[in-house]
């Protein structure tokens, strides 16, 4: 992990944790239009994020089994 894209990256997966979170909360944080710091693009480009939809309580993000791996491996 050399570059602060890399870094960010792993930062997100921590913030996730776990649990999903809304992803209203999660793009709201992490979006950015910074063509330099495509932190949530790449994690999603990446395999590294789920997304599923709960009726009636919208769509979550949560880490993929990949994601989880990849934090493992680089934290």
């Amino acid at each position: 992990m050399s570059n602060a894209v890399d870094l960010l990256i792993l930062n997100l997966l921590d913030w996730i944790g776990p649990n999903p979170r809304p992803y209203a909360e999660v793009i709201e944080s992490w979006r950015t239009s910074c063509p330099r710091l495509p932190v949530w693009e790449e994690a999603n480009a990446q395999g590294f994020l789920d997304h599923h939809h709960e009726p009636g309580c919208g769509t979550f993000v949560s880490v993929s089994a990949k994601g989880a791996a990849h934090l493992r491996k680089h934290r």
